[in-house]
């Protein structure tokens, strides 16, 4: 292996970690809470189903990963 397959899966690692943290402290964590209930995620109830697509949650999360890693890769 070479030493940047030994960088990503630090990073990956350490991106997992963050995720894990989120959920486990989601309640806690003000922002966190709305992901997935922001205007725009389509939810429908019924009496015995209950179906959510979060479009504007995933919108702005691909938003925000493709800043990200734009930034990354400008920088390197």
């Amino acid at each position: 292996m070479s030493t940047w397959t030994g960088k990503i899966l630090i990073i990956t690692g350490a991106v997992l970690m963050l995720i894990g943290v989120l959920v486990l402290f989601r309640d806690s964590i003000p922002f966190i809470r709305h992901i997935g209930r922001l205007p725009g995620d389509i939810v429908i109830e019924r009496e015995n189903f209950s179906f959510r697509f979060p479009i504007v949650t995933g919108i702005l999360i691909s938003a925000a990963l493709s800043l990200i890693l734009y930034l990354i890769n400008k920088f390197r």
